[in-house]
């Protein structure tokens, strides 16, 4: 069973009881990210993230450190491109315990100065290990050069040199700012009662109020191209994009079996025809990534620089086939696709983790939470008429609208795809 409420401040509370179980998944969401941050201040939503963990006027870090180790779940964060996140899963006997301590961490945090610069160098180590890796690099790559200028372009650390400049007082900012009950849900999922929740809730955030309203700069048009980088490295690595709609668009269903059909299992045609009948790739696989305002279908893996060329010619083939109706899908690949994406949504079901991130998530984009069965029913409505009808809508031209980037050894430059 699900329940909303919206406290007197204007947090909105949303539980959803799952009898039997004895844990609980808390989670927070804070509509505030990098899309809020000015561009001469990259980094500083991730810096605060990781800020609210270090010290309050009422326990020291070493003291959240052992709380967080005695309650004996998962406590955790992370900054997306549009949100960021607090979330537990704890016994359900602790969970006072977990609200208070998120409680104080957003009401009570002090920001150290000299725990702060510390907390910039993790952060720059971070950094420096997402470019030790070539596959998180080719992505980073794609993403600001098909979005340049834009916050869902950027690195959420920021860059080296921006996040240097970060100052204890561009953090209480941005806290003042952003974290305000307009912008803050929770959502809870496990043993629980709604309206215990709620009264708990009300208990520890009763004192936080203020209003901001958000403003969203959209991104400019996906920008086509060939982007390389070398790097060290024994293979190379790439990432194809098309551009896709949003997470909100009604097409999102079908968009999700396309990917799966193109690249999203052992069964796919990339999978098929790249690794079993041609074994160029150890794996391969597409992902549909979907933002508040734009998104993208990515194709990504790697290979031995030999193969690079041979592999990005046919991968950009299977592509093209799927999204221009050279080879639409058919009625099998649909089946197959419908019974995968179906039976992960009730595997994830059983989790109450993924529970309340399936809440925080349907609230911050569609301001409701989308019934289990309508999810199910529109997954299973979709045939092909309405794949190709979806193709035509969304991917025009697809040819035109492809963007390719490679990082690998200097053999791989940008001719191989001309």
């Amino acid at each position: 069973m699900i329940e909303s409420t919206v406290l007197e401040n204007g947090i909105r509370v949303t539980t959803e009881r799952m009898p039997g179980s004895r844990s609980i998944a808390v989670g927070i969401l804070v509509s505030a990210g990098p899309r809020d941050e000015q561009d001469d201040k990259a980094g500083l939503a991730h810096l605060t993230e990781h800020a609210l963990f270090h010290g309050t006027s009422c326990r020291s870090e070493l003291e959240i450190s052992r709380l967080i180790d005695t309650v004996g779940g998962k406590v955790s964060a992370f900054t997306g491109r549009d949100y960021t996140c607090y979330s537990a899963v704890v016994m359900d006997d602790h969970l006072t315990y977990i609200l208070d301590l998120f409680s104080d961490m957003l009401l009570n945090s002090i920001f150290p100065e000299e725990r702060l610069e510390y907390e910039k160098q993790v952060i720059l180590t971070e950094l420096a290990s997402g470019r030790d890796l070539p596959h998180e690099r080719v992505m980073s790559l794609l993403k600001s050069s098909v979005w340049p200028e834009h916050a869902l372009g950027r690195d959420i650390e920021g860059k080296a040199e921006g996040i240097q400049g970060l100052t204890r007082e561009d953090v209480i900012y941005f806290l003042h700012g952003n974290y305000l009950p307009n912008r803050i849900s929770l959502a809870m999922a496990g043993n629980l009662q709604h309206e215990d929740v709620v009264a708990k809730v009300h208990d520890c955030l009763w004192r936080l109020f203020g209003h901001a309203d958000r403003t969203i700069v959209h991104p400019d048009p996906f920008l086509p191209g060939t982007y390389v980088e070398e790097c060290m490295s024994m293979q190379a690595y790439f990432a194809l994009g098309v551009p896709a709609p949003s997470y909100t668009d009604a097409d999102r269903y079908g968009i999700h079996l396309l990917s799966a059909i193109l690249g999203g299992g052992l069964s796919s045609r990339l999978y098929r025809n790249l690794r079993e009948e041609q074994g160029l790739v150890y794996d391969i696989h597409s992902e549909y990534h979907a933002y508040l305002d734009a998104g993208m279908v990515v194709v990504s893996g790697s290979t031995l620089p030999d193969h690079l060329e041979k592999t990005i010619g046919l991968v950009v083939e299977e592509t093209m086939d799927m999204f221009s109706l050279a080879r639409p899908p058919h009625s099998e690949e649909i089946w197959q696709a419908q019974l995968r994406t179906v039976g992960q949504h009730h595997i994830d079901s059983e989790d109450p983790y993924m529970r309340m991130s399936r809440l925080l998530t349907q609230l911050y984009y569609f301001d409701r939470v989308i019934p289990a069965g309508e999810i199910v029913d529109n997954l299973r409505g979709i045939d092909q008429e309405s794949l190709v009808g979806i193709c035509r809508k969304s991917f025009p031209s697809v040819r035109d609208h492809l963007a390719l980037a490679i990082v690998g050894p200097s053999c791989a430059d940008g001719e191989i795809v001309a």
